[in-house]
């Protein structure tokens, strides 16, 4: 501390007797550290408008980690891996593995592709770290996503990265122990709960379905406790059925605002902040805190869920309202599988489509409307052309997904749900370009071989494009036009 004296000169002469006045400088020292900067202390008032206000915050922020939550609820009460409904792959610290596609009557998750063989499960890295293995996938593309609970990727493990064969651990914030001789290497999450989604290519063909399966066999999440180092092997074709339980016609609802402020408390504990969140755990924790005391401002935020929910949540599942514009009417996100505080994509991807790759891994791209901005509508026919060499750019694998109104496969006799890099039978035009036809009525003859069919009324339209290239990362190349025929 500093200390500063003077002589004042009116009473230099007193000064000189009594000695030298001194002052000392006064300062607040300025936080240096979240923990020093103070939250609203408990028992602060609160008006039903600051109450509301906290409440719709902290709806957006927290839709996706209590979606997250529920889901990996759901799964933990499969006795083993298997198959919900006899389609959806299932397992709890652990992964179930598809030998096929992924059925096209799956509610569990919206956009679902029929591009990729599936693996998909949840664990609690709390109880035991997971040991993943990783086979030789040879040429074809693959990738392990492995998401937080924040919805974010946390792990670079496929073909873009160049991983090798051999066996990965996969651990939670607060492990501490040694990694076992064998293991190639470690990859933590910064929460407890972890969504384990594998995925490999297959193209249409039924030598490529018979080709694949070895492959598949060797895919495995199970407890370190069950790590010997040897590669173990599962005929996933033979996955016991679990009950689906109730389905409406869409997506199984993970969030129910009737009980979201009482599952959020729990759930935040579960996801520490992340940097900079450290003052909107303690705003929307003082709420949650006060709620507790106060039924009146506990009834006050389950009020406001469900209007967040009708009027902040539901539009997300507009494509327009997802990302940012593409190009030609289309939308695609920046910041997925990446969100940081871009929470407000987050939300909007988790409401629409669930569990999207990292961009360097898939980029998304996707549209409700024509290249007029009318709603895409199957009673019409629609046109996608791709000029010579402008298919989608990609190191992977691309494709053009149709959705039904509710971003799930529409039925048809084709049992056709994309076109892309999988279907062998495709036919460009003479000029080297490529042209898909989109609509209810088949466009005849050869035309048959590229079109997608879609229901009598509205529907949505989905690029993917897998490990992409740098001219779609940055934009320089756009999705083509969706033309409305005459």
């Amino acid at each position: 501390m500093r200390i500063r004296c003077v002589v004042i000169p009116a009473f230099a002469a007193l000064a000189l007797s009594l000695g030298t006045i001194c002052v000392q400088a006064q300062q607040f020292p300025t936080p240096s550290t979240a923990a020093e900067v103070p939250g609203p202390p408990p028992g602060t008032a609160m008006t039903k408008a600051y109450v509301q206000s906290i409440g719709r915050m902290a709806y957006l922020w927290g839709w996706p980690l209590v979606n997250v939550a529920n889901r990996a609820a759901a799964m933990a009460k499969a006795p083993e891996p298997g198959l919900m409904g006899g389609s959806v792959p299932v397992a709890f610290n652990a992964i179930a593995v598809l030998s096929d596609y992924i059925s096209p009557d799956e509610h569990f998750v919206t956009c679902p592709n029929q591009d990729v063989v599936y693996g998909f499960g949840y664990a609690d890295l709390d109880k035991n770290p997971i040991v993943f293995q990783v086979p030789d996938f040879g040429d074809r593309f693959w990738v392990y996503a492995l998401y937080d609970a924040r919805t974010d990727e946390f792990s670079k493990i496929g073909k873009p990265y160049g991983t090798k064969p051999g066996f990965y651990l996969m651990v939670g914030p607060g492990w501490k122990g040694e990694t076992p001789a064998g293991i190639t290497a470690v990859v933590r999450s910064s929460t407890p709960v972890v969504t384990m989604g594998a995925r490999a290519f297959m193209d249409d063909t039924a030598e490529d379905r018979k080709a694949i399966q070895p492959v598949l066999s060797q895919i495995g999440f199970y407890p370190l406790s069950q790590f010997d180092g040897k590669m173990k092997t599962t005929d996933w074709s033979k996955l016991p059925h679990f009950p689906a339980g109730s389905q409406g016609k869409g997506e199984t609802e993970w969030v129910n605002p009737d009980t979201y402020f009482d599952e959020l408390p729990a759930v935040m504990k579960q996801v520490p902040p992340m940097p900079g969140e450290e003052a909107l755990y303690k705003w929307i924790g003082s709420v949650l805190e006060a709620a507790d005391k106060d039924p009146t401002i506990k009834q006050t935020l389950k009020e406001t869920a469900v209007e967040a929910e009708r009027e902040m949540i539901s539009p997300f599942f507009q494509w327009r309202y997802n990302g940012r514009p593409a190009g030609n009417g289309w939308n695609s996100p920046v910041n997925n599988a990446q969100w940081g505080t871009d929470y407000l994509n987050r939300t909007a991807t988790a409401k629409s489509n669930m569990y999207d790759n990292r961009p360097d891994e898939t980029k998304y791209i996707y549209t409700d409307n024509d290249y007029q901005g009318e709603q895409l509508d199957g009673r019409n026919s629609y046109t996608i052309t791709f000029s010579k060499g402008q298919v989608p750019p990609v190191r992977g694998f691309w494709s053009v997904t149709l959705y039904n109104d509710v971003h799930l496969f529409h039925p048809n006799a084709l049992k056709r749900y994309s076109l892309g890099t999988k279907n062998k039978t495709l036919k460009y035009n003479s000029d080297g370009s490529l042209t898909l036809y989109v609509g209810a009525t088949s466009p005849g003859g050869d035309k048959e071989n590229n079109w997608l069919p879609a229901p009598n009324g509205t529907f949505s339209l989905y690029i993917r494009a897998y490990w992409a290239d740098k001219a779609i990362l940055d934009g320089t190349w756009q999705p083509s036009a969706i033309v409305k025929g005459t």
